[in-house]
């Protein structure tokens, strides 16, 4: 793996490639985390109300 930006795509993929497996391996990375529930207030509802005037 180099140290310096690669030229070409190529370089790119050969870079990628030199990456060591324990690396890129998907087994250590944690799960994805449910999304924090949410609502629309009147507070968002003011800030975008008016935007077709501006559009």
């Amino acid at each position: 793996m180099s140290t310096v930006e690669p030229e070409s795509i190529g370089e790119l993929i050969a870079d990628c490639a030199d990456i060591p497996p324990a690396l890129t391996s998907a087994h250590d990375l944690p799960g994805p985390r449910a999304a924090a529930p949410w609502s629309v207030d009147e507070k968002c509802v003011a800030q975008v109300e008016d935007l077709d005037a501006y559009v």
